[in-house]
Parts: structure tokens; sequence; C-alpha cells
């Protein structure tokens, strides 16, 4: 679907990648409903905006919110008529600890956040989706959701629930008038961790072995190069594409290797 003239919803807009979406979109010609918990920071994507500013709406909205979220639809379209995609960006990781450590509540927090978040967005956007002559879903799931990560376990678990979730999605929408676009970003500068409530210390041997991270920007583009080009799922970054291949010809080994590499993060 391409992008220009189209109503888009973002979510986790406030920074980061959905940031970048954001005024990625809005340069391409789209009209976006920026979404997000945080209202100072939504601001201040909506600064970065510029003179494409009459373009942008935002929303301050908990995605968690089920009755907040239903009511989201009918507030974008008051805005601009019409809601043509979403992009379900939002998401936390959990502290980086093992599972037998994790509390209840940290886990509760993420799949409220990463799964059930984007399942309120669907079932709230679907129906006018599906009425549109052309429309888009795109979800952000994970290299997490695809490759075992210690320390991050149960946030693997949420963005592999969304992996299939939206591969469902794709098939149950097969011959209609809605596509999907499935996202796997790999390591990307954001402030994820802030975003998410999270301190991690890194070793410095581990800053200096680790992969570069992407520039959100860059990831942005990526992703919506994607959705203009209707793509079923997406790899962000050098790392997620080396991991993809790495899983899929040894999961063991891949399980080993990704180990050591993060290893040093845990806990002792």
């Amino acid at each position: 679907m391409k992008v220009q003239n189209k109503v888009i919803v973002v979510t986790g807009a406030g920074s980061g990648m959905g940031r970048e979406i954001v005024l990625n979109l809005l340069s391409k010609g789209a009209s976006v409903a920026a979404v997000d918990m945080n209202e100072s920071t939504l601001q201040e994507t909506a600064s970065l905006a510029g003179d494409k500013k009459e373009k942008l709406a935002t929303f301050v909205l908990n995605v968690t919110d089920k009755t907040a979220v239903e009511a989201l639809p009918a507030k974008v379209i008051a805005r601009f008529g019409a809601v043509d995609g979403i992009i379900n960006n939002a998401g936390i990781i959990q502290p980086f600890v093992r599972l037998n450590d994790l509390k209840f509540d940290a886990i509760e927090r993420v799949l409220d956040v990463n799964l059930y978040g984007t399942l309120y967005m669907l079932k709230a956007f679907l129906p006018h989706l599906l009425k549109r002559p052309v429309a888009h879903v795109a979800n952000v799931s994970s290299m997490g959701g695809f490759l075992p990560v210690p320390g991050q376990t149960v946030y693997g678990a949420s963005k592999a629930a969304v992996k299939l979730l939206t591969e469902g999605l794709y098939a149950e929408l097969l011959n209609t008038n809605v596509k999907v676009t499935l996202i796997y970003p790999g390591a990307i500068a954001t402030n994820i961790t802030t975003n998410s409530g999270v301190s991690i210390s890194v070793p410095t041997d581990a800053k200096a072995s680790s992969m570069k991270a992407l520039p959100s920007d860059k990831a942005a583009e990526i992703i919506v190069s994607a959705i203009e080009q209707d793509r079923y799922s997406v790899l962000v970054g050098s790392d997620a594409k080396f991991m993809d291949f790495i899983y899929r010809l040894n999961p063991k080994g891949a399980a080993g290797f990704i180990y050591k590499q993060m290893k040093s993060l845990l806990p002792a």
C-alpha cells in the first residue's frame, strides 16, 4: 500500500523507531495518528514534524487500556475522515534476568503491552480497515521473536506470539483488501530500556564486541518501504538477517551462540 494520502496509526510514536516511522510517513505524504502513553515525548514528535504538522494528530493513550483503544478509531476517523493502516510498534522489554528471577508483575506488564496491546489495536481497527479500498496492518515482532535470548525469555515469548498472531492474520485476510506485514527488528538505536523502566549495565567488552545498532531512522525507512511493497515480512538490521540465517541453519547452535553473546548481561 502506497502511504501517500493514506491515514496511518502508529503506536509507540513518542520516541525511537515509532517517532521515526511517524516522520517518515509524513515525509511521504501520509496523514498520521501518533499514539503514545507519554504526552511530553509525543509532543516532541509533533514538534519535529515541522511544516507537516497539519497532517499529524497525537493521541495520549496506553495500548493496554482496552476501553481507550476501542474508542480510538472513532477519534482518528473524526480527525481524518478514515483510517487506512495501523503500525503496531509499541513494545517494552523485560528486566534482564533469568525466568526464575523474573517477578510476575514484570511478566504481566510485558505481555500486556507487547501482545495484548497489539491484539486490542487489531480488534479495534480491523472492522474499519476492511471497509477501505486498500488497507494495511504492520506488526512489530523482534529478532527475539524467533531466536531465544537469555534474560529476555518472556519478552521473546510475547514477540513470538505477535509473530504467529500476525501470520495467522495474514492467512485470514488473504483475498481481502487488507495486506499484512510482519517486522523483525534487530538491535535498533532507541531508548527502549528507559521506556521499559529497565536498567541494564553493559560491560565494556560486551559493548566492544556487539554489532552496531541500526539508527532508528534507517529502521523506519526499511519498515515503511516494506509496507509500500506489501511485504509479508522484513528483517530490519544486519544482526536480524544474520541470526535468522544461523537459526534456520542450526537452531541449537544459534541458541548457544546468542548465549555467549549475551551472558555478560545476566546477573551471576
